[in-house]
């Protein structure tokens, strides 16, 4: 995982996601799923691309399942998107890189 990419627990999501003043892009992902290791390189590179514009950050499903229940994520990869502690919007599956750029750009 890069540098630029925090992996979220259920210890560090308040912290890190609801109480952050910036756009949280969250990738909901597991270490079995196949559709999971396509959209990880597209995450790496928004990650370095939106340095100081959002935070991207992931959670592994099979490690925090109860933040993957509490957001009623039940299929990965799903990337949601926060701001001010609040989903505003959410992906789900593999995307082209370009509709998650207009998303963030949307949003930011």
């Amino acid at each position: 995982m890069s540098e630029n990419i925090l992996s979220i627990t259920t210890e560090s999501w308040d912290k890190e996601v609801i109480q952050s003043s910036s756009l949280v892009v969250i990738d909901f992902w597991g270490t079995h799923c196949r559709p999971c290791k396509t959209i990880a390189p597209i995450i790496e590179e928004l990650a370095k691309e939106y340095i100081g514009r959002a935070k991207i950050v992931k959670v592994n499903v099979e490690e925090s399942p109860e933040i993957a229940s509490r957001y009623k994520v039940i299929g990965v990869p799903t990337i949601m998107f926060f701001k001010d502690g609040n989903v505003v919007d959410q992906i789900v599956g593999v995307v082209p890189k370009g509709q998650l750029k207009s998303k963030l750009e949307s949003l930011i």
